[in-house]
């Protein structure tokens, strides 16, 4: 396309009732559905859709009294939050960054095209130097924030802007909004508030630590105004609202304090409204990160195809904020922009409002450019009128700011604390504005807290069962009870079970690879003599394909930090960094262990950590490299694909990149644990910020077309199902057809005694004995021929269940371990290591002979073999097992 073209699309003048684009309005509401749905508001009652949608409604007298039930909503969450009587505004910047988007909506003047831009002078990006002469006269008159907007992925759509992005050294528009955010924070003091579309998770990774907050409106959930020709949205890819929503979502998994709202009157009916206000609160209540909640009024501009639909009515508005008020509840934060209300100030307050958002001294408002902000002073003259004191508050709200981590990354803390009120976390009004080095923490590897857990979780155990902030780490448990719902639901099991299995079990001894899917859920809900037959028919498959021997490695667990913040709600490792039981070791430490390992026959580091706030994306590198230097001959098997992603995020480099540079520092291969169970419908239940299923694929696709093999877990037993098994093995199978880096399928039960989600009651207890050999056997067989190896756990299971497993279809046993903390701070009672003799033992119960491998499962060293005979393969001193 031309830029007269795309200049021609943009202004063309449509017929503006095309765009309309509304359902029939519905009949208004009655009278005793009105009366019903005051009185219930009046009274404290939830609202439903449908009511909320009645008040929606609400005209004259009705109006006023919803008014007045939101206006004392309102002042009871100010008075729980010790702020009574303010109403809050951000003094800022709004930078325009790149008016080129993707998108087309209809009402947009704020985008442009090429042609425009370079006939007007500008670049297809503002350039470092605008942006941060914007930036500066802004500090210098006091402002806080910087407002940094942008059209959705413009290089997707223009080549101008995926020229200037290459020339300019690039990878893409965000890898430019995290630079110029770092210059920002860097040279100006402001606080950099992103604005750039839809994310997704990664890129929420990528700009946290660079931002203290983001946002993005929701406008609608009206799927309607995106999808059919004529809608307000048609033809844009980013507004559709499942595209939306989950953009929310995953701001609540990363702990990012995120802004959001709705845009009155382009098309939607009130019920839609109501639906629209509805889906925000059930993000806000499931992860508790969306900070405020602005309800803007559609208003109509020239040149574009809505500029004849009428403006949404003051009566409009002033409803939609207060019933947002009643459905959000009282500690909500609520925003109308005060530019577009003319100067309807009061009833604005009146309904529900508590902030007006973002006002500039210096630059106009670039979405509504023909609405000029108030005055500070007369803002503030208006809002003591109605009985509120004005107060500046930061980007990141006030309970963010006292939240701290994980909601505000550490290298942007010193910024934020710089310019905040320590009492309030409002803004500080005497606080200079001025740059700040943006850098990772210092003492990154000082070694803290309980660094011998690794022995003393034997001996002492854990301090108790849960983390200090167990009820705010994990989001909402009731709404998450809600999310589980449909996971819990058993599969439906054929009438036909037995002839059904007895048909798939002769398809599974003759050719495993025809099993369809309705045969293999069928057996994976054996029981009794078919689950007998099952095992036996892996265990004949087993025996085809990697003999008799069991094989075992002599290696070392080294979990370097156990503070997190991610919010796993399987895992009872993660810490605080104030928790009794948290520890980070030192370089020398983590090199210390491995010598110590080395010395008594290991061949293989398995080393994982928390994702701790305060370790830079290098600190991997740093590890590897400190492994290497001590033993140079030891495997080093590390950093699972949450820690990649991590990394990658953190050091500003992409997946590959990252993982290059740490094969480069050392590392030898990936485990390929944080899979739990590759469908997220389970794995938003299990975990609150962990890496979405895509990423988790992307990060082992890329490990192995680098050379870096991996293995492959499945975590089981929780708020699953055989059909999410079924799922997630056929997942590896075709991923391991694609590229054969996988070494082994570890099967992982779900240690449930002090797991989180099993202490709020959510998940079962763990897997059943039943499931266990159904889950070894069908692993077995349906990652056959592609994955030779079926490693069972004796940290989970014990050594009589792993004999078990090694019957079953397993031919692994996976490792000696030396310390194992995860299993055990979960309440495994099976000890965190097992002898070289305790591992052949567990071999001879099953009936099998044993010997050691590599992680590549390569022949052992015959000095290796024999160093690690004489110390039967564990460390000397280790101290007896407690009863768990």
């Amino acid at each position: 396309m031309t830029d007269h073209q795309a200049d021609q699309q943009t202004d063309q003048q449509t017929d503006p009732q095309a765009d309309r684009h509304s359902e029939r309005p519905a009949p208004p509401p009655t009278r005793n559905a009105m009366r019903r749905a005051l009185r219930r508001a009046r009274d404290g009652v939830a609202l439903d859709v449908g009511e909320a949608a009645v008040l929606l409604r609400a005209r004259g007298e009705d109006l006023a009294e919803l008014v007045a039930v939101a206006g004392r909503v309102r002042d009871a969450g100010l008075q729980a939050a010790g702020r009574p009587g303010v109403i809050t505004y951000s003094k800022s910047v709004f930078i325009p960054l790149t008016r080129l988007c993707r998108d087309k909506c209809h009402y947009c003047t704020f985008v442009t095209v090429p042609g425009k831009l370079r006939r007007e002078g500008h670049g297809m990006f503002m350039s470092p130097d605008e942006v941060l002469d914007i930036a500066r006269k802004g500090a210098a008159l006091g402002c806080k924030e910087a407002l940094i907007t942008l059209g959705d992925k413009p290089e997707d759509r223009w080549p101008e802007a995926r020229e200037w992005l290459d020339a300019h050294g690039y990878d893409d528009t965000l890898a430019y909004v995290r630079a110029m955010s770092v210059r920002i924070l860097e040279e100006t003091g402001l606080l950099p508030h992103l604005n750039p579309g839809v994310l997704s998770w990664t890129d929420f990774q990528r700009l946290k630590p660079v931002a203290p907050s983001m946002g993005m409106m929701l406008e609608t959930t009206a799927t309607r105004l995106w999808s059919e020709p004529g809608g307000p949205h048609f033809g844009s890819p980013d507004k559709e609202p499942a595209v939306r929503l989950r953009v929310l979502e995953d701001a609540g998994r990363s702990s990012v304090p995120f802004t959001s709202g709705l845009l009155l009157g382009i098309g939607e009916t009130y019920e839609e409204r109501a639906e629209s206000l509805f889906a925000l609160r059930r993000t806000a209540r499931a992860y508790h990160g969306i900070q405020e909640l602005i309800i803007q009024n559609f208003r109509a501009k020239p040149d574009t195809a809505m500029r004849a639909m009428p403006d949404a009515e003051l009566d409009d508005l002033v409803a939609a904020v207060a019933v947002a008020r009643l459905i959000m509840g009282p500690s909500a934060c609520l925003q109308a922009p005060p530019n577009l209300v003319d100067a309807e100030y009061e009833r604005l307050i009146a309904a529900g409002v508590d902030d007006w958002g973002g006002v500039s001294p210096l630059t106009i408002d670039h979405v509504n450019p023909e609405r000029p902000w108030p005055r500070i002073e007369e803002l503030a003259e208006r809002s003591a009128a109605a009985g509120f004191e004005l107060r500046e508050r930061l980007c990141v709200y006030p309970e963010f700011v006292r939240r701290g981590e994980p909601w505000l990354d550490p290298r942007i803390m010193p910024h934020v604390r710089a310019l905040a009120d320590p009492e309030t976390g409002l803004a500080n009004p005497d606080a200079v504005v001025r740059g700040l080095p943006w850098q990772e923490p210092d003492e990154t590897f000082a070694a803290t807290g309980r660094t011998d857990l690794h022995a003393t979780i034997d001996t002492e155990g854990r301090t108790g069962d849960r983390r200090e902030d167990f009820d705010e780490v994990y989001g909402d448990w009731e709404a998450l009870r809600e999310a589980a719902a449909p996971g819990l639901v058993p599969d439906t099991v054929p009438e036909r079970i037995d002839a059904d299995l007895r048909e798939a079990l002769a398809v599974a001894a003759d050719d495993p690879t025809r099993l369809t899917d309705a045969q293999a859920l069928a057996l994976f809900h054996a029981d009794g003599p078919a689950l007998d037959a099952l095992c036996a028919v892996a265990d004949d498959v087993r025996k085809s394909v990697s003999g008799d021997e069991v094989t075992y490695i002599v290696t070392r667990n080294i979990n370097f930090t156990n503070v997190c913040y991610t919010g796993c709600r399987f895992c009872a490792f993660a810490q605080r960094r104030t928790d009794a039981d948290a520890y980070t070791l030192s370089l020398d430490q983590v090199a210390d262990r491995a010598r110590q390992a080395w010395d008594v026959g290991a061949v293989e580091v398995c080393m994982q950590g928390g994702i701790h706030p305060d370790l830079p994306g290098t600190a991997y590198f740093d590890i590897a490299r400190a492994v290497k230097e001590r033993v140079p001959g030891m495997h080093v098997h590390a950093f699972s694909p949450m820690e990649v992603v991590n990394g990658a995020t953190r050091t500003g480099l992409s997946i590959r990149e990252w993982l290059t540079a740490a094969k480069e520092a050392g590392l030898d291969s990936i485990p390929g644990t944080a899979a739990e169970i590759l469908d997220d419908e389970v794995r938003w239940v299990l975990t609150k910020g962990k890496l979405p299923a895509a990423t988790w694929i992307e990060v082992i696709t890329t490990a192995h077309e680098l050379g870096l093999r991996s293995s492959s877990t499945m975590m089981y037993g929780h708020v699953d199902q055989p059909r999410h098994w079924l799922g997630h093995l056929r997942t590896l199978a075709s991923l391991q057809q694609r590229t054969g880096g996988f070494t082994e399928f570890v099967t992982l039960p779900f240690i449930h005694t002090n797991a989180p989600v099993y202490l709020a009651g959510i998940a079962r207890p763990g897997p059943t004995i039943r499931d266990n050999r159904a889950v070894t056997a069908m692993a077995r067989l349906l990652l056959h021929p592609h994955i030779p190896n079926i490693q069972t756990s004796w940290v989970k299971l014990g050594a009589e269940g792993a004999a078990e497993m090694l019957r079953s279809g397993a031919n692994d046993l996976g490792g000696t371990l030396m310390e194992e903390t995860i299993s055990r701070m979960a309440g495994s009672s099976y000890g965190s290591y097992r002898s070289i003799r305790d591992l052949e033992a567990i071999a001879e119960a099953a009936g099998r002979p044993s010997r050691p491998r590599t992680t590549l499962y390569g022949e052992v060293p015959k000095e290796r073999q024999e160093t690690a005979r004489a110390s039967d393969g564990h460390l000397p001193e280790l101290l007896p097992v407690i009863e768990g």
